[in-house]
C-alpha cells in the first residue's frame, strides 16, 4: 500500500515538473514570436527612421569618448613595498591554527602596506599620506602630471554621463514594449543601430594597508583619484611649489566650479557654431583655452570659451 502512495505522489511531482517547465518553454517561444513581430513592424521601422540623425550622433560621441579613454592618462605615483615580493614564495605550513593567514598582504604599485597608525592616519589626512608614501612630489612635473589625469577624468566623467543620458532619450523616443528592454536590451540596441559604449571612468585608486603577522587582522584605507580628489591634490601642490602662473599652475586651476560657470557664462552654447543645449538638450560641452595653457595662455575668463565636442576636437592646441 505504502509503495502504491509513493508511487502515486512521485507520479504527481513529475506531472508538475513537467507542466512547470512547458509553461516556461511555451512562454520564451511565445516572447519570441512577439519580439520578432515588434521588431518586424512599420511602426517600429518608422520610428527607427525617424530617429537616425539622433542615433548617429549618438554613435560619432561613443567614437570620441572611445579616443578620450585611449589617449588618456590615469596614472600617478607608486609604492616601493613589496616590489619584490614576486621574488619569494609564501606557504603557511603551520601543523595548527592553519586558517591564522586569511588576512594576507596585497603587493601592488597602487598598494602601500604599513603600520596601522598610518592606515588610520591616511583615512584622516588622505591627500598627505597620498603624497608621503606614493612618491607624488611637490614639483612642477609632479602638478602638470595631477592636471593631466584631473583634465583626462574630467572629460572622461563628462562624456560618459552623456552618453547615458542620450541611451535614455533614444528609448524614451522609441518606448518599446516593457518585455523588449527586459529580455532583448542588446537586441534591441543593435536594431535601433545604436553602438553601446562599455567605457567607464578607470579612476585609479591607492590603498593603505596593515595585515597583521599572524594575519589574523587587516585594516586599510583607500584614496580614489576622482575629480574631487584631483582638484584638492592639485591645489595642495600649487600651494606647495608656489608656481600658480607656470602651465601646471594654469591648469590646476581649471576646476570643476570653473567650468561650470564658463559654460553658463555662454549660455550653455558653443561659441564657434552656435549650437546649444536649448537646440540640442544632450549636447556634450567642453571648456577651451582660447590661447593653449602650452603657449601661456591662463585659466581666466577671459581666456576661456566653452565649445562643442566637434569644435574642441577640430581646434586641438590651435590658436583661433
Amino acid at each position: 500500500m505504502w509503495a502504491v502512495i509513493t508511487l502515486v505522489t512521485s507520479s504527481s511531482f513529475w506531472l508538475t515538473v513537467a507542466a512547470v517547465v512547458g509553461v516556461v518553454v511555451a512562454d520564451r517561444i511565445v516572447r519570441t514570436i512577439r519580439k520578432n513581430r515588434y521588431f518586424a513592424s512599420e511602426y517600429f521601422q518608422a520610428l527607427k527612421t525617424e530617429i537616425g540623425t539622433v542615433v548617429s550622433e549618438h554613435n560619432e560621441v561613443v567614437e570620441y569618448v572611445e579616443e578620450i579613454r585611449a589617449q588618456g592618462s590615469f596614472e600617478l605615483g607608486s609604492s616601493s613595498t613589496g616590489q619584490h615580493a614576486h621574488l619569494a614564495s609564501f606557504e603557511n605550513t603551520s601543523a595548527r591554527n592553519y586558517r591564522r593567514d586569511r588576512n594576507v598582504a596585497e603587493y601592488a604599485t597602487h598598494v602601500h602596506n604599513a603600520s596601522l597608525q598610518v592606515v588610520r592616519s591616511a583615512s584622516a589626512d588622505p591627500i598627505k599620506y597620498l603624497m608621503k608614501y606614493f612618491s607624488i612630489k611637490a614639483d612642477q612635473d609632479t602638478l602638470a602630471d595631477v592636471q593631466r589625469v584631473a583634465n583626462d577624468i574630467a572629460r572622461l566623467e563628462e562624456a560618459v554621463a552623456n552618453i547615458g543620458v542620450r541611451e535614455e532619450a533614444i528609448a524614451a523616443k522609441i518606448n518599446p514594449p516593457g518585455f523588449i528592454l527586459k529580455h532583448y536590451r542588446e537586441e534591441f540596441w543593435s536594431q535601433v543601430g545604436v553602438h553601446l559604449s562599455p567605457i567607464t571612468v578607470p579612476y585609479p585608486q591607492y590603498k593603505f594597508q596593515y595585515t597583521s603577522a599572524a594575519g589574523n587582522s587587516g585594516q586599510e584605507s583607500a584614496v580614489t583619484l576622482n575629480t574631487p580628489t584631483l582638484e584638492a591634490l592639485s591645489a595642495i601642490l600649487v600651494e606647495k611649489i608656489r608656481w600658480a602662473k607656470s602651465a601646471a599652475g594654469q591648469r590646476a586651476l581649471m576646476t570643476a566650479n570653473l567650468r561650470g560657470q564658463i559654460k553658463e557664462r555662454d549660455n550653455f552654447a558653443c561659441v564657434n557654431c552656435g549650437v546649444s543645449i536649448q537646440a540640442e538638450p544632450h549636447l556634450l560641452l567642453e571648456v577651451d583655452h582660447i590661447i593653449p595653457v602650452s603657449k601661456g595662455g591662463l585659466s581666466v575668463e577671459s581666456n576661456l570659451q566653452t565649445l562643442c565636442w566637434k569644435c574642441n576636437r577640430s581646434k586641438g592646441a590651435r590658436i583661433t
